[in-house]
């Protein structure tokens, strides 16, 4: 099956680029963005992803504001053409690579619809490689990559109109590809022995002169198996910024130190101080004051029913809402957060998030079994 991709001089295998390398049902490649208000007045993200070997596209736009989220999804059958990003109303366009990209949702049943258009600041950088591996078989392995930016234009929802400033609405393009759990599980064959726990944490920064990236995954025991830390520089315009080389980024090795105070009877910070660290001595400490969660669920994970890589037919979509306060927080379908966040290091003051998942028992946050809240 020939794509548009196939013009050009990127293949990997003796296939067309439309056939991918590896058989695995989880084999995804997903565009994911986020985008918060300076003042923390509302967050929203943004999903596509396409699963090749399950033959499904699928998509949400996800806004939190005034103690309410909204969310839209869709789900198609996966054009032949990888390139056709677009699910009924919704359309995803990349105006440059690496540059500009746009979201369009068009007049729709769920009255969710936007124009909204990012625009970068940083250069890419790439994360380590994520994989997990679990008794019998890669659970996941991935390859990520991140670009700061910012928002503009505007989002209809509920009647009303948000208005998307591009000089306050900070943001991040997140690009990964490879293996990851999504769809139905595996079926058939013997048990697992048992379940891994899974703590993960990410937070990216907007300073005024620079951006910052630190996350991390934890096992039960409080091991780091995997982490990222990354400083780029900031470029007044899209023009000023190098491509993929930069030489202003600066990628440190080492752990990162922590202290979440947990919300008691959930598994969400309500402050938060972190240590990246680097091999070469180099430390930075940075404190991190939440002001707006925001459920990844909108965004489908852990989504009871628009779940990632779900069939749904050849075309659906829905919308839905509800309030905040309304959720049970150690609900699944709820653990998955990123909150806005205030960061200060030293005089610096930064705005971000920080993202949280924590599923299981850990020794470092405190949690004794798969689904308890902090004490």
């Amino acid at each position: 099956m020939l794509s548009k991709f196939d013009d050009y001089p990127i293949h990997q295998t003796v296939e067309p680029v439309f056939h991918t390398a590896s058989s695995d049902r989880f084999q995804y490649d997903r565009f994911w963005y986020n985008a918060h208000d300076r003042n923390g007045e509302f967050y929203f993200g943004v999903g596509l992803c396409r699963y090749p070997n399950l033959g499904v596209v699928d998509c949400s736009l996800s806004l939190a504001i005034g103690g309410r989220q909204y969310a839209f999804h869709g789900s198609r059958r996966a054009p032949h053409e990888p390139t056709d990003l677009s699910v009924g109303p919704w359309n995803l366009q990349i105006l440059e690579p690496m540059g500009r990209h746009q979201l369009t949702i068009g007049k729709n049943e769920t009255g969710i619809e936007c124009d909204l258009i990012f625009t970068p600041r940083s250069s890419c950088i790439e994360e380590g490689r994520q994989t997990l591996r679990n008794e019998r078989h890669v659970v996941m392995d991935a390859t990520r990559l991140d670009q700061f930016g910012f928002w503009s234009g505007w989002i209809q929802y509920d009647g009303k109109r948000l208005e998307v400033n591009g000089a306050t609405t900070f943001g991040l393009k997140d690009r990964s590809w490879g293996i990851r759990p999504v769809g139905d599980a595996y079926t058939g064959g013997a048990p697992l022995a048992e379940f891994q726990a899974l703590h993960f944490n990410w937070v990216p920064i907007h300073w005024e002169d620079e951006c910052s990236l630190a996350g991390w995954f934890e096992d039960a025991q409080g091991h780091q198996w995997h982490t990222d830390q990354c400083f780029l520089p900031h470029y007044p315009s899209q023009e000023d910024i190098p491509g993929t080389n930069d030489p202003g980024s600066r990628v440190w090795q080492g752990k990162v130190e922590h202290q979440l105070q947990m919300i008691p009877g959930t598994r969400r910070a309500n402050s938060a101080v972190i240590t990246m660290n680097d091999k070469s001595g180099q430390s930075l400490e940075i404190s991190l004051e939440p002001v707006l969660v925001h459920r990844m669920k909108g965004l489908g994970y852990q989504h009871p029913e628009w779940g990632h890589g779900k069939w749904h037919g050849e075309l659906a979509i829905a919308g839905e809402s509800w309030t905040e306060s309304d959720l049970d927080p150690l609900s699944l379908e709820n653990l998955h957060v990123q909150q806005i966040v205030i960061a200060r290091c030293g005089d610096k003051v930064g705005h971000g998030v920080l993202e949280q998942l924590h599923i299981g028992p850990s020794t470092n946050y405190g949690f004794d079994d798969w689904f308890d809240g902090a004490k």
